[in-house]
């Protein structure tokens, strides 16, 4: 059994879905957990499209990720999520954390209660995957050391590229929407709790989405018990590379 925190709202509706959808397909359960034990939602702009304006077709999740999302929404263990405060890393195989940018996300990356969890699993060596700024809250999490979880190892997040481009697409009407935490990006932040900054890989650039039946122009970085990915773009890639780390296929 998978775990996977989700915001109340906002969280991004392609990268918890299509992670979702592969495992759910492959017979493997997924418990959800949200902060006050109820079913949480995704970032409605992402899913409907609605003002994203002439960026709608770029920036919106695909039909195929929103049909997993509506998918995923009507399961019975989406409807009956833990509360955060109950999650324990010693009733799960892993746990995967996805991501989101509205403003929505804040509660979920400041979660004290699973930057617990999260340590605790990386402490077990047991499978972690972080996608976009669920990398953000894997490094918030500390270890026994009181280092960060992220501490000497290899990852990827969100660009600052790829987050400055949609902010600065958008932010004539949207204002900060694209910028979680506006004093900072993704990358940065992420990037001071490594040992070194090379220990971020930018891999290539992200152009297009990968899909179940393409997963070449998808990226995504494992150290050890850990995956991490940047984009709901390499959601695919991420969700089959957790599967490969946690030793239940690819």
């Amino acid at each position: 059994m998978i775990l996977m925190p989700v915001s109340s709202t906002d969280f991004d509706p392609s990268e918890a879905s299509i992670a979702w959808k592969v495992l759910n397909d492959r017979g493997i359960a997924v418990t959800f957990a949200t902060p006050d034990g109820k079913p949480g939602s995704a970032d409605h702009r992402m899913v409907t499209g609605d003002g994203l304006g002439v960026w709608k077709r770029i920036l919106m999740a695909r039909k195929d990720a929103v049909a997993a999302y509506h998918e995923m929404t009507a399961s019975p263990a989406f409807q009956k999520p833990l509360l955060y405060s109950e999650a324990r890393a010693s009733d799960f195989k892993g746990i995967i954390l996805p991501g989101g940018h509205a403003p929505g996300m804040r509660p979920y990356l400041e979660s004290q209660d699973l930057m617990k969890v999260i340590g605790d699993f990386m402490e077990a060596a047991k499978p972690v995957g972080a996608i976009c700024h669920g990398v953000l809250l894997a490094a918030r999490s500390k270890g026994q050391n009181g280092k960060s979880v992220l501490y000497g190892r290899k990852v990827t997040c969100l660009l600052r590229s790829q987050e400055m481009a949609a902010y600065r697409l958008t932010s004539l009407w949207l204002g900060n929407y694209y910028r979680t935490y506006p004093e900072t990006t993704t990358q940065d932040e992420v990037t001071s709790f490594l040992k070194d900054p090379s220990d971020f890989s930018e891999g290539p650039t992200p152009m297009f989405r990968d899909s179940e039946e393409n997963r070449k122009p998808g990226f995504a970085v494992v150290d050890g018990n850990l995956i991490t990915a940047r984009w709901p773009g390499d959601g695919y890639t991420f969700a089959h590379g957790f599967l490969k780390v946690a030793g239940m296929g690819a």
